[in-house]
């Protein structure tokens, strides 16, 4: 990648996390670099190719995320880990988890990478995995909606969850 075309992603990620993907525009994209709109074309065919480059930047950021997570193998960690990711980076995890994948543009691997800790926790059942994958997505997309009342402990909540997929593996 270009040094201008890291620039253009560095600035896009940052319109993102101000004020989420809708505020990602190429016209707001070219201001906030102090060029015009045109000029970004020269480095991205259209604003689907900046989304994508960031989307892989996420899966890849989400992965390191779980390959730290400790004890290694512990499904509990694991989710935590997906959790704190998620809230740590709001709208750049909603660009990655929200509508099609955009599978032909990303690294090749990055998807992958970012499923093997889970897949490899639940002893690489296809289906578990993705059960536990769903109830995490789920978990976090309604935290960062605000649907569970005001002061909940989700803590409990997620320890249940992951413990119930427990007894699974």
């Amino acid at each position: 990648m270009s040094e201008r075309a890291a620039q253009i992603v560095q600035a896009a990620r940052e319109l993102i996390e101000e004020g989420g993907a809708d505020a990602l525009t190429m016209r707001a994209l070219a201001d906030r670099l102090g060029i015009r709109a045109p000029s970004l074309y020269k480095h991205f065919p259209d604003k689907a190719a900046v989304e994508a480059r960031l989307i892989g930047i996420a899966m890849t950021e989400l992965a390191e995320a779980l390959e730290a997570a400790r004890p290694p193998g512990d499904l509990l960690a694991l989710g935590l880990a997906y959790r704190n990711y998620a809230l740590t980076c709001p709208h750049l995890y909603r660009l990655m988890s929200n509508g099609p994948l955009p599978r032909e543009q990303l690294p090749a691997g990055v998807e992958e990478r970012a499923a093997m800790p889970l897949v490899r926790t639940v002893g690489f059942d296809e289906a578990l995995s993705r059960a536990v994958w769903a109830f995490a997505h789920g978990m976090v997309t309604l935290e960062l909606d605000a649907r569970f009342p005001p002061g909940a402990d989700l803590d409990p909540a997620w320890k249940a969850g992951m413990r119930a997929f427990t007894r699974e593996i």
